[in-house]
């Protein structure tokens, strides 16, 4: 296990990333099935770049299951990484993305056994790919800190719209007279976007337990606090991060990140409170912060901004002992 903020990122990143490719491997898929000719672009050339896509995929779906179980900040067992409904943290949304997982790897094995069962068979086992997209949507939208940001909301927007335009050509195509594929492009992007919202509305920290579930975030609480600090090293400045845990009436889990590029101005911030009871995360930002301790506000999904506020002792010159509150 480390404590290091690059597991956390290295995390969210794999899982994006991985969300991408698959996008273009399921694009690409529908460009092979309705046999259209790319210009420039023959048919060999855009099914080996759809092999090598799906190779991709399951190389950053591996990292990115990797790196979650390495990440301390929200834990996760072997057991709750791959059996659904057995994590504390957004149970369901994380059981949706281990279902897409596991039914990837079953698709990949199908591909690999694609000489020796029936073409027919292959095929509509292969329609399950859709499925693998849909789980991976949900899950992303669900499970992800970062779904409210707007780069991650526009890639969603942008991937949902994309295929749900490609779907409809490729399924009313031969039925129907030629939709142009500018209506199908602004229906998708219309139907991506009402999705996205949609999905984004709905609770995430449900838990899977009716005892975790009936209990809310903590309006306020005072925990005793232990954590390092760590820095990384980057071409154009660092980023500095506190990450521990607080005990007491509810266990939390606390990170700081501090974005420098000089080692005393900070760029950017970003406080992350997790209440191990609900899994629930406040997040927000950073005001204040110094060698006894730091001042910041953040706010639970779709709750009201809570101050939060630490004292602290440095040892050691990087780990930390003392104290954290939070207010309404």
């Amino acid at each position: 296990m480390t404590s290091l903020p690059i597991d956390w990122y290295a995390a969210r990143a794999a899982g994006v990333v991985a969300y991408v490719l698959l996008t273009g491997v399921v694009l690409l898929g529908l460009t092979l099935s309705g046999r259209v000719q790319l210009p420039r672009w023959p048919k060999f050339a855009v099914t080996d770049v759809h092999r090598f896509g799906s190779l991709l995929v399951g190389v950053f779906l591996a990292l990115h299951i990797l790196t979650v179980g390495l990440d301390t900040y929200t834990r996760f067992s072997l057991t709750q990484l791959l059996v659904p409904f057995t994590s504390s943290y957004r149970p369901l949304w994380v059981a949706v993305g281990i279902v897409a997982a596991e039914l990837l790897v079953a698709l990949a094995v199908t591909n690999a056994l694609r000489s020796r069962i029936p073409y027919r068979a292959w095929r509509r086992a292969h329609y399950a790919s859709f499925l693998v997209w849909a789980g991976a949507t949900v899950h992303g939208v669900g499970a992800g800190t970062d779904t409210r940001s707007l780069w991650l909301a526009a890639i969603y927007v942008v991937a949902v719209g994309s295929v749900t335009a490609a779907l409809t050509w490729r399924i009313l195509r031969r039925r129907l007279a030629p939709v142009p594929l500018r209506r199908l492009a602004a229906l998708g992007a219309v139907l991506g976007a009402a999705a996205v919202v949609a999905l984004g509305a709905l609770p995430h920290s449900a838990a899977a337990k009716h005892t975790v579930a009936a209990a809310g975030p903590p309006s306020s609480l005072d925990v005793s606090f232990a954590g390092s600090i760590s820095q990384l090293q980057g071409s154009s400045g660092s980023l500095v991060s506190v990450v521990g845990k607080g005990t007491g009436a509810r266990e939390i889990a606390l990170r700081i990140d501090l974005a420098t590029t000089d080692g005393r101005t900070y760029s950017g911030t970003s406080l992350q409170l997790k209440d191990s009871l609900t899994g629930s995360i406040c997040a927000g930002t950073v005001s204040t912060i110094g060698v006894d301790g730091f001042a910041g506000t953040c706010s639970f999904p779709q709750g009201p901004s809570r101050t939060v506020t630490g004292t602290w002792i440095v040892s050691d010159g990087r780990r930390l002992t003392g104290s954290v509150a939070l207010r309404s």
